[in-house]
């Protein structure tokens, strides 16, 4: 087991660098737009919003603890909320900057718009990702960890829950 909580490590610090990065850019673009009414940047703020719940979430269950696993649900909720991000992002982009997904042509150190818009963009993606597979490693923990609970009854008993308010002695 001590190498899923080495992946849900990496897994936690990724989703904090990567909410860190889309929070940055798009406080960028927030801070540009200052006179824009709310309505009109109604997307970037959901987009921060996202972001900053990701950051709280990712450093509070970064410690590796067995109950991190448990969390699963909250991870797979994040990673819907990161999904509407990106596809709010993508459709407000709306193929000013050419197609989302072509990268030809973009420099590193270039200050352009389209390039932060874009990285913007492919951050909130791959922060979706990264929570989601979050998710799938926390369901695959708690069946797996169900499974050796249930498998430790005798053969023909009928299993039978124990309720989580009863005492184990």
């Amino acid at each position: 087991m001590i190498l899923a909580d080495l992946f849900s490590i990496i897994l936690r610090l990724a989703e904090l660098a990567f909410a860190a990065i889309v929070a940055g850019l798009t406080g960028v673009y927030l801070d540009a737009n200052k006179g824009a009414s709310s309505w009109s940047l109604g997307r970037h703020i959901y987009t921060v919003v996202v972001a900053g719940l990701s950051i709280i979430f990712a450093i509070i269950w970064l410690f590796p603890f067995s109950g991190s696993f448990i969390h699963w649900p909250a991870d797979f909720f994040i990673s819907v909320m990161w999904f509407v991000a990106f596809g709010l992002l993508v459709d407000w982009l709306d193929g000013a900057c050419g197609n989302v997904f072509d990268w030809d042509g973009i420099n590193i150190n270039d200050r352009n718009t389209c390039t932060e818009l874009k990285a913007n963009i492919a951050f909130a993606f791959l922060s979706a990702i990264v929570w989601l597979v979050s998710a799938i490693l926390g369901i695959y923990w708690v069946r797996r960890h169900t499974r050796t609970h249930r498998s430790t009854v005798p053969a023909g008993t009928p299993y039978r829950r124990r309720r989580w308010y009863r005492s184990r002695v």
